[in-house]
């Protein structure tokens, strides 16, 4: 009897199915965060576990099976020399999702830092560390971006580089300005009344708050991520061949296109606008739910 009374958790189940059902509630009245949540879980989904169920190599060349259109046999048909368009898609969707992380992470963390020391020492360190950001900030992210990559030699890795230097400024220049705001408040004020230390009012006040700044900056730079990778692959300044890189797999089909071969180009191009629009959708959904002056402000 004991123990049958101590498993019996009610209709509504555990902790962690209640914390699921409030989710999927949630998303239920969000039709368009669910929609980008869903797009980008596809897009992981066939980055992670494509290749495993998906067993075609993506770089083997099959001359004989060149230009062929989707079928059951290559749901996404097959390049100019016959390799399969499925598989780079799912190694191009590993690659873009996996430089977006690391630009979104490596960038928060060294442009948020910077952006929170700006905003909370005022004088020669705030103005040192803004006028830096204004001078990355005074070429495009794309040309920067090119400039790294023309400068230290073409590839995946030195255009990841000059991608997540264009984003420091993103993130330091909103996290210093929201810390700005943050300190003007009365509870900070009364934090320094109080005699709290510069240290303590850094890591128990003003940082938690710009967390969820911080969490939005990241899902909108982890488009702008995605779309100047495949924007340098495009110009051969990226992945180089034969990684199938979405950029590249893009220009491969750009020759094809008009003479009806659009699958070369098109579904590597479908990749980088779901995963941009599903990015730039969560992240304006996201700061309207978390902005307190909003409609949502009682979620």
């Amino acid at each position: 009897m004991k123990s049958s009374v101590g498993v019996a958790e009610g209709p509504e189940g555990g902790p962690r199915v209640r914390a699921a059902h409030r989710v999927f509630s949630f998303l239920a009245h969000e039709p368009a965060l669910a929609a980008a949540v869903g797009a980008l879980g596809l897009l992981l989904f066939l980055a992670v576990f494509g290749p495993l169920i998906w067993t075609k190599s993506a770089t083997a060349v099959d001359v004989g099976s060149s230009l062929l259109p989707p079928s059951r046999a290559h749901p996404m048909g097959t390049d100019s020399i016959g390799r399969d368009v499925f598989s780079r898609f799912n190694e191009g969707a590993r690659i873009s999702l996996a430089v977006g992380v690391l630009v979104v992470v490596v960038g928060a963390i060294l442009g948020g830092v910077a952006g929170v020391v700006a905003g909370a020492s005022p004088g020669w360190v705030d103005a040192t560390l803004m006028r830096i950001m204004d001078a990355i900030l005074a070429f495009p992210a794309l040309i920067l971006a090119m400039a790294v990559t023309v400068g230290l030699g073409a590839g995946l890795e030195t255009a990841a580089l000059g991608i997540m230097l264009g984003s420091l400024p993103y993130y330091a220049r909103l996290l210093r300005s929201e810390v700005l705001r943050i300190r003007s408040l009365p509870f900070i004020e009364a934090a320094h009344a109080l005699g709290a230390r510069r240290t303590r009012i850094m890591a128990r006040h003003i940082v938690p708050h710009v967390v969820s700044t911080l969490l939005i900056q990241g899902a909108a730079v982890f488009g702008y991520a995605i779309l100047t990778l495949a924007a340098l692959g495009f110009v051969g300044l990226g992945a180089q061949v034969p990684t199938p890189e979405w950029g590249t797999m893009i220009t491969d089909g750009l020759q094809y296109f008009l003479t009806g071969q659009w699958w070369i180009g098109a579904f590597p191009g479908f990749g980088v606008l779901l995963a941009v629009t599903a990015a730039s959708v969560i992240a304006d959904r996201t700061r309207d739910i978390l902005d307190p002056r909003g409609r949502f402000a009682h979620v």
